[in-house]
């Protein structure tokens, strides 16, 4: 027993996945311990790599190498499956075999009688030089299938946050929306676009803090949040510029609209912004809006620090104000605020009135989307002749620089065309029904509590953009002052009974004498 040979075994598969759904490590293992068997050699370890056959370092590798410095007068015999398992290049293979040799290996396989003859070599390095040309035909054929799925429409790079892949008749892998991560993404691609984010660490922040979110390890690589939001597979499109694939329309459903993807991408584009101040934020649901009542500067917001707590104050930083540094509570302030928005409901005679009003104003936007989708028409026209023109003069040019510029004016018009594109489908079809539409307005104008009661800091923006005209003033004192009732807009002020006579209703007769 003494007399017997060592052996360590190496095996390697190609990915990942192959590890979790295939048997390709144990497979080589089972058929190495046979060759080990059959050669009598006692083997003390098996070592093995997940990844592609082109590249030297690997951790199974480098470990297994050590081992064979560490135990370098035993001179371990070291089992491979096949030469490819070794490496899928020469050069690599070439590499890995001199790394073994001077670290007092030998190498051996079922597959391959390896040798020191000038004819063994030749052998070796030409199934070393075939291993490198499937991969490299491997490597092909994918590329290809890939860019002819691009081509017809189909996403093809790899996990893409708030959707699935899932296999459907006639499509074989296609997206599909995955829910509750596709409404997180949702809010974050338009939050970002609409500026609610100022820069990417804020989007990161909002996604780690998201429980619905996936977040390996609980963190989110910047630059990975950046290629989210780039993503124009959001968009319901696909593009893959290294492969000559255009932009084009995907099958799957988009998440967000191509003119929302534009935003994004030019705010990626566009200078660096400061992070917004985190007191900016859902805390304080009126910062901006309330001005003090005593010099007219718009209200600060602030936590203090108490002995066990936090406490959120509003107060007025102007320093010749005889209210300056004097703090509110937020729940004081915010507190009369909702009782003011309360008082916010119209008697049932006028909202009869403004149903009707909604009717007429629906049939004019109906009437007006019709015009601009005729003038859309004509630009998509417009951009698809420049096109034409321009794609002449790129087979009519010599010089590589001028088809250069046209490609590029051509890239841009195609990006152009479906902007254009997807805003024609917009105006001809609303997003919804009109008896949605005016069910959505009659409930706010009905009370516009139950929108800001949602505590959602869009849900509450929005209300206060059409509750009111302008800011409203607070005294420490006196709260929201009685003029400011002027400031409610005029959708409110026609339909409300609490401005008594001060904004009385036409009488049927009107206002001038009747004729006779």
């Amino acid at each position: 027993m003494n007399d017997t040979k060592k052996a360590v075994i190496y095996a390697r598969v190609s990915s990942t996945k192959q590890v979790s759904e295939g048997s390709g490590l144990g497979s080589q293992e089972t058929r190495c311990r046979e060759y080990a068997k059959y050669k009598s050699y006692d083997v003390t370890d098996v070592f093995t790599d997940d990844m592609s056959g082109g590249v030297t370092a690997r951790p199974g590798m480098n470990a297994m190498l050590k081992h064979l410095r560490q135990n370098r007068s035993e001179k371990l015999v070291v089992i491979i499956d096949d030469i490819s398992r070794l490496a899928r290049g020469l050069e690599a293979h070439l590499a890995l075999r001199t790394s073994i040799n001077d670290a007092g290996g030998v190498l051996e396989s079922p597959s391959i009688e390896f040798g020191e003859s000038s004819d063994a070599i030749l052998v070796e390095n030409l199934l070393a030089s075939v291993a490198q040309h499937q991969r490299e035909k491997n490597s092909e054929q994918v590329v290809n299938r890939m860019r002819s799925r691009l081509l017809a429409g189909y996403q093809v790079f790899g996990r893409v946050p708030g959707y699935r892949y899932e296999r459907r008749a006639g499509h074989g892998k296609i997206l599909v929306r995955d829910e509750p991560t596709a409404s997180v993404m949702v809010e974050a691609l338009e939050g970002f676009a609409a500026g609610r984010f100022q820069t990417i660490a804020e989007v990161r922040r909002f996604l780690e803090a998201h429980p619905d979110f996936p977040t390996p390890a609980g963190r989110l690589n910047p630059s990975r949040v950046r290629d989210h939001l780039g993503r124009v597979a959001y968009a319901g499109y696909v593009e893959a510029p290294q492969w000559d694939v255009s932009l084009r329309k995907g099958h799957h459903e988009p998440l967000i609209s191509f003119e929302t993807h534009l935003k994004i991408r030019e705010r990626l584009e566009g200078r660096a912004t400061a992070p917004a101040r985190a007191n900016l934020g859902e805390d304080f649901a009126l910062r901006g809006f309330v001005d003090c009542g005593d010099c007219g500067e718009p209200l600060r917001s602030c936590w203090s620090k108490g002995r066990n707590a936090r406490y959120p104050y509003y107060l007025c930083q102007t320093k010749d104000c005889e209210s300056y540094g004097k703090s509110i509570r937020r729940d004081q302030i915010e507190g009369e605020f909702e009782t003011l928005l309360k008082t916010l409901q119209p008697s049932q005679t006028l909202f009869a009135v403004a149903s009707a009003m909604f009717k007429d104003i629906w049939e004019q936007r109906m009437a007006m989307a019709q015009e601009i989708a005729d003038s859309v028409r004509k630009d998509i026209a417009s951009a698809e002749k420049q096109i034409a023109k321009l794609v002449e003069r790129v087979m009519g040019t010599d010089s590589a620089a001028l088809a250069s510029a046209y490609e590029t004016k051509i890239k841009a018009l195609e990006v152009e065309k479906v902007r254009l594109t997807e805003r024609l489908g917009e105006s001809a079809r609303p997003k919804s029904t009109f008896e949605d539409q005016h069910r959505t307005a009659m409930e706010f104008l009905a009370n516009p509590w139950n929108l800001w009661r949602t505590e959602r800091i869009e849900d509450r923006r929005a209300v206060l953009k059409l509750a009111f005209l302008d800011r409203l003033a607070y005294s420490r004192n006196e709260g929201f002052r009685t003029a400011e009732m002027d400031k409610i807009s005029l959708p409110f002020r026609l339909l409300g009974d609490h401005c008594g006579s001060r904004y009385p209703m036409v009488e049927p007769g009107g206002i001038e004498p009747p004729t006779s």
